[in-house]
């Protein structure tokens, strides 16, 4: 075969969106969902839908489960960041809010939670609004916890189940678009994110 006949090879995103759907079913694929997701509800600020999106175009048929999974351990990393805004606010979750630039914003979330309650965090978790700070201000505005974790429950889910819903209808068609127009997809949810993170410190 010829260098005119030989396919071009993947560079930079192509490899790192093949390696990713390469491994999506993979047999550590599950945990490693785990972990990301609940790092997410508690310490770490990229969103869990870079994971979960492939691991559903990869096998549709595991949508509701993965769904699911990806409820349970939001919720539960939820808890940790409640934990380390109730208890643990002074040195971790100060280091947390001071990496994430979010200090200032702490009082106006106290007042919003004081005011609007369990309204403010059905509506910050299904926003690209990093979940973790949420979390982290619930605890440290001592919101009731169970409460919290009902809400969280509730607003989690109906994010995950609408994400892998879509999916699982539109995959295919989702699964096309995002690779014939793979740059343009992945700028599309940066700024997403990037919107959530600036309606955080100039609406709230």
């Amino acid at each position: 075969m010829s260098a005119i006949d030989q396919p071009e090879k993947p560079r930079g995103l192509r490899i790192v969106y093949d390696w990713m759907m390469r491994n999506a079913a993979g047999p550590h694929a599950r945990a490693a969902l785990a972990v990301f997701t609940f790092a997410e509800a508690s310490v770490f600020p990229v969103p869990t839908d870079i994971m979960l999106i492939p691991m559903v175009l990869a096998d549709r048929r595991h949508a509701w489960f993965l769904a699911g999974w990806c409820t349970l351990w939001s919720v539960l990393g939820g808890a940790a960041g409640y934990a380390i805004g109730a208890f643990l606010y002074d040195s971790l979750g100060q280091w947390l809010i001071h990496v994430y630039h979010m200090g200032s914003d702490m009082q106006a979330f106290h007042a919003w939670y004081a005011s609007y309650g369990a309204a403010v965090i059905l509506i910050k978790g299904f926003t690209p609004i990093p979940y973790k700070l949420v979390t982290i201000a619930s605890g440290f505005a001592h919101y009731s916890f169970w409460l919290f974790m009902l809400m969280s429950l509730i607003t989690r889910g109906g994010r995950f189940f609408l994400l892998a819903g879509l999916l699982y209808w539109k995959g295919e068609a989702a699964r096309g678009f995002i690779e014939k127009r793979l740059e343009a997809s992945l700028i599309v949810f940066l700024l997403v994110v990037v919107a959530g993170v600036v309606a955080v410190k100039y609406l709230f």
